[in-house]
């Protein structure tokens, strides 16, 4: 067994793993914690959101953010981008690339999206035109890759047609969002092995929720798969506005503490990486959602506990 020697995590936590979170974030803790992940070695890094803020509030401040981040080098700045407004929006705040998103349910197409797939599919390859037209590179995600929150198990047959069409409109990456959190690693490897089919593997990525404890697992079977980019979330944060249920995306400490273990590089600092996630936590007064977080930082305090004694 070969795992891919290098592996790049795209970190979606400032908005993915915020939008869900009912406690207010004001502008300077969403510029803190990405800049502390830019810090970390994340050099992908999804930054806000320009939809309506009716629909999702916590997205409402996403151009003061992208205005007041200290830019790294080396680090693009994500946006998702809904529609043509959204994209003009993510153009004049500098945004680095932009997402379009479908997916692979007619049911949570139209309660995310308002429209059937077909039309979700010609909205994207509208945007990803306009979005190319001005320079910006391109990521797809197809939503609800393994199952649907209204229709149950999604048929990994309706996946190959949708990356398909992602990779003719022009992303250069196709990312299989388990949005509720049911796959397992057989259903993983299927994904992938399904997706590859038509699409090469370079451009795969998943986008892993952990509402069943399965994701970590899912990671090491497309791993052994060779897909060697995953979205993560800081601290396990995020869930799915429209999928009543789903918990946070899997943590990024997680992954990352994982990947050390086998030796597979990925440019981040760990320790880093959980103050990035202990900051946010204690802004948002939750519980971190990353066990090696906890462990790491229950660790430091019973050393400094000792220190003291």
């Amino acid at each position: 067994m070969t795992l891919p020697g290098q592996v790049k995590l795209f970190e979606v936590g400032p908005r993915d793993g915020l939008q869900n979170e009912s406690t207010p974030v004001d502008t300077a803790t969403k510029v803190a914690l990405v800049e502390k992940l830019a810090d970390a070695g994340l050099k992908a890094i999804e930054t806000g959101s320009f939809v309506s803020p009716r629909w999702v509030p916590q997205m409402a401040g996403s151009e003061a953010v992208f205005g007041q981040i200290q830019r790294r080098p080396g680090v693009r700045y994500s946006a998702l981008t809904p529609n043509l407004r959204g994209l003009e929006r993510a153009i004049a705040a500098g945004a680095s690339e932009v997402a379009v998103f479908i997916a692979a349910s007619e049911s949570f197409s139209r309660k995310n999206t308002n429209c059937s797939i077909a039309e979700g599919v010609d909205r994207s390859a509208k945007l990803a035109q306009a979005a190319l037209a001005q320079g910006l590179p391109v990521r797809g995600y197809i939503s609800v890759a393994a199952g649907c929150p209204y229709e149950g198990e999604v048929p990994v047959t309706n996946l190959a047609p949708l990356a398909q069409a992602l990779v003719d409109m022009g992303c250069y990456e196709v990312s299989l969002g388990d949005s509720i959190g049911v796959a397992t690693p057989g259903k993983t490897k299927s994904i992938v092995e399904t997706i590859t089919t038509v699409v090469p593997l370079e451009k795969i990525a998943l986008h892993l929720h952990d509402t069943y404890g399965q994701a970590l697992a899912n990671i090491y079977a497309a791993l052994e798969m060779g897909v060697a980019t995953y979205d993560s979330s800081i601290a396990g944060l995020g869930g799915c506005p429209y999928a009543p249920g789903a918990t946070g995306n899997v943590a990024t400490e997680n992954i990352v503490y994982m990947l050390n273990g086998l030796g597979v590089a990925h440019g981040i600092d760990l320790e880093a990486l959980v103050a990035a996630g202990d900051f946010i936590t204690r802004k948002l007064n939750r519980r971190n959602e990353s066990g090696v977080a906890r462990a790491m930082i229950a660790a430091v305090s019973r050393q400094e506990h000792n220190q003291i004694d």
